[in-house]
């Protein structure tokens, strides 16, 4: 039976309105920066290091003066990705299998691709290479990224070193022409090309300025003999070559008439790793700058923590360089952009985040948030399972607690010199009470997160050492250490997707270098078998079909040197048949 005409017009009145509504939606990009700290700016004092466009972009939006993210890298990734606690979302370390999201975690990607915005991410991930771990398979339906925690490590593409590298397109690797940063942001302009008629939502993460300290001659020159400890111009020059990129990416916003319609924002993911000397992860900067703070990346003291925040949108309002001095974290970050650009966050989401755009709105709201926990679980070295307390910062207002028992007031006190605990002992109870129902309800997601065999979005899929789940300390996870042939193995947590034929090649090098195993004898143990083959002299890999049955398992490697010595397969080639 055909519809009525008033039926047709009726459907095409609401198409019509939901066209008008997506439309009427801001765009929102949002770079975040790789172990750039809170003082490699020069906005905020440093006195060497030039930023004019990131000044500029300072000088014009909205600034969080006391916005906090955790102290690594990955964390700080999924607290941002999903709006929830590290430790909850399973990805909580840099390597060791602690990389990755469980799968039940929705994403900021997943929010906005479901609102109709189309989704894109260049860069960085870190929050795991193979399926169902991907940025593709987490939201994001544009992507060209590296993989593991920075270009050149050891499940990146072989052979990258930030200079015309191959990357990986939408599942499929591609080879690029160019210095890293310089492909980033020329894919970030493609895409905002491309999705200029349709709100979008793109994400752009640097491993800039993340070691290995590379880049083009010219942008470091300026600061040799000037910022005179290891790496500090090739740093400095990094930080310089990103703020380059900003201005012209703001240039291409305004040209394309979209500036007014897109919500800006500027962040880091950490404390500085290499913007001053310091003596140790805790000590104040020796030389160099960081805004007169205590710590750098992997410390819970504030230059640990404590980064940049810039929010620019026109269009709402926010412009104008008005400093927002309450409290706010990574964690509120995905609420406050569904708040911004009218998408509702499900409960089911469970996000620990809060939205602090009312505080954005108006200078005279209430603060959002009462308190914050950061906590480094395991620490920078990672001597075993995570425990309460350690490594951890309550903040609450100008007070900071660390390790449950330093307190420290970071108004009167920046650089945390003066431990006041003895003097203050009931706001040291006070700030202890907070820190139990966070332990309690996060320490149970830390579990072992699994990644797929067989799953037919990557499939052959290829696992690497980084994700070994050791009990304690980092697995190899660069080829400096992969190099040595280290004599430690250890298992990955993978899910079998389908029972059948597989074809498992063992590997100490990616199967790109084409290098021979050294060793005698490999064995694989898997889903209750155990196989073991003699290595054939040039060999490069150690092949072994068998069937699998499907589920939850773990995957476990031998290469056996001729005086006995066991190390592990660094690289496994997983098929299913």
């Amino acid at each position: 039976m055909p519809r009525s005409r008033p039926f047709a017009v009726f459907s095409a009145l609401t198409a019509w309105l939901l066209a008008a509504a997506a439309a009427a939606r801001p765009n929102v990009i949002l770079i975040m920066t790789d172990d750039q700290g809170y003082g490699d700016l020069s906005c905020h004092g440093n006195p060497v290091l030039k930023t004019p466009h990131l000044d500029r972009l300072h000088a014009e939006s909205l600034r969080l003066t006391d916005f906090h993210v955790s102290p690594f890298c990955t964390p700080t990734r999924a607290a941002l990705m999903t709006g929830r606690y590290p430790a909850r979302t399973g990805a909580y370390r840099t390597s060791s299998g602690r990389t990755m999201l469980h799968p039940d975690e929705r994403t900021v990607a997943d929010l906005f691709a479901a609102a109709g915005y189309r989704t894109g991410m260049v860069g960085k991930w870190h929050l795991g290479d193979n399926a169902p771990h991907r940025p593709q398979d987490r939201g994001f339906q544009d992507v060209v990224w590296h993989r593991c925690g920075g270009v050149g490590q050891a499940s990146d593409f072989w052979g990258n070193d930030y200079f015309d590298d191959t990357y990986e397109r939408n599942g499929r690797f591609e080879k690029f022409t160019g210095y890293c940063t310089d492909v980033w942001f020329a894919e970030a302009m493609r895409f905002v090309e491309e999705n200029r008629e349709r709100p979008f939502f793109l994400y752009i993460a640097p491993n800039a300025p993340h070691g290995p300290y590379r880049v083009p001659a010219e942008w470091k020159a300026p600061y040799v003999g000037e910022a005179d400890w290891g790496a500090g111009p090739e740093f400095y020059g990094m930080v310089a070559n990103i703020d380059h990129h900003v201005g012209e990416l703001r240039d291409r916003l305004a040209r394309l008439d979209l500036a007014a319609d897109t919500i800006l924002i500027f962040m880091t993911d950490n404390g500085t790793a290499n913007g001053a000397r310091f003596e140790g992860l805790t000590s104040e900067a020796v030389k160099g700058f960081n805004a007169g703070m205590r710590g750098k990346k992997s410390s819970v003291y504030e230059g640990g923590h404590r980064v940049p925040f810039f929010l620019h949108w026109p269009g709402g309002g926010m412009v104008g360089g008005r400093d927002v001095p309450q409290l706010a974290a990574h964690l509120d970050v995905l609420p406050t952009l569904a708040d911004l650009c009218g998408i509702e966050v499900p409960a089911s989401h469970g996000a620990d985040g809060i939205s602090f755009a009312p505080i954005l709105r108006d200078p005279e709201a209430p603060p959002h948030r009462d308190h914050l926990v950061v906590q480094f679980q395991g620490g920078p070295y990672f001597r075993g399972a995570p425990e309460p307390w350690e490594f951890s910062c309550v903040l609450r207002g100008r007070w900071r607690l660390i390790d449950g028992g330093a307190l420290y007031d970071i108004a009167a006190d920046p650089a945390q010199r003066r431990d006041l605990s003895a003097s203050h002992p009931e706001l040291v109870a006070d700030l202890r009470r907070l820190y139990p129902p966070f332990w309690e309800s996060v320490s149970p997601r830390m579990a072992p997160v699994a990644i797929d065999l067989g799953n037919p979005a990557h499939n052959p899929t290829v696992l690497c050492s980084q994700d070994w789940y050791l009990a304690e300390g980092n697995p190899p996870w660069n080829f400096g250490s992969i190099g040595k042939l280290p004599r430690v193995t250890g298992p990955w947590h993978v899910e079998v997707k389908r029972a059948g034929r597989y074809r498992i090649t063992l590997r100490q090098w990616p199967r790109e270098a084409g290098r021979a195993l050294v060793g005698e004898r490999a064995v694989l143990e898997i889903a209750g078998e155990r196989r073991e083959a003699a290595i054939e002299p040039g060999a490069t890999g150690a092949e072994f079909e068998l069937e699998l049955p499907a589920g939850r398992t773990e995957l476990r490697t031998q290469i056996v040197a001729a005086d006995g010595g066991v190390g592990g397969a660094y690289f496994v080639d997983v098929e299913a048949r």
